[in-house]
């Protein structure tokens, strides 16, 4: 059973990664696009700094459900709930500085929650917007 449970969470950390890279891959594409529309270079970067930050949130929330089944399934011990309590305190962290960093205020002063995926489609609707109106 456990072995399951490992192929799952490294399921879930190849997702994570894969999430990241895809985001990458997305955020400097619309910041190519945003260029060629002839939107400045401070628009551009702005595309491309929040859409990465957006995929980078997004893998890791899916990061830490990896890190939580795998250490759910494994023998419990002190040693690993300290180990998981400081990988979800570090990654928390990370994502609570590029939230401030994309929306330019602290997470708990937001009316509305955004999650990395959110941000990342946010990014993809303003580009297909700005195509149509061009």
């Amino acid at each position: 059973m456990e072995d399951g449970f490992t192929v799952v969470a490294v399921g879930f950390e190849i997702i994570g990664a894969f999430a990241m890279v895809v985001g990458f891959v997305i955020a400097v594409t619309l910041g190519v696009r945003s260029l060629r529309r002839g939107e400045s270079g401070g628009q551009a970067f702005t595309v491309v700094r929040t859409t990465l930050g957006g995929a980078i949130l997004l893998g890791l929330e899916v990061l830490v459900a990896a890190d939580l089944i795998r250490t759910i399934t494994s023998k419990p011990s002190l040693e690993d709930a300290a180990i998981l309590g400081l990988i979800v305190l570090i990654r928390t962290v990370l994502s609570m500085s590029i939230q401030i960093e994309i929306d330019g205020v602290l997470p708990w002063r937001r009316a509305l929650l955004t999650s990395g995926g959110q941000v990342v489609a946010e990014a993809v609707a303003q580009d297909r917007r700005a195509v149509a109106d061009d």
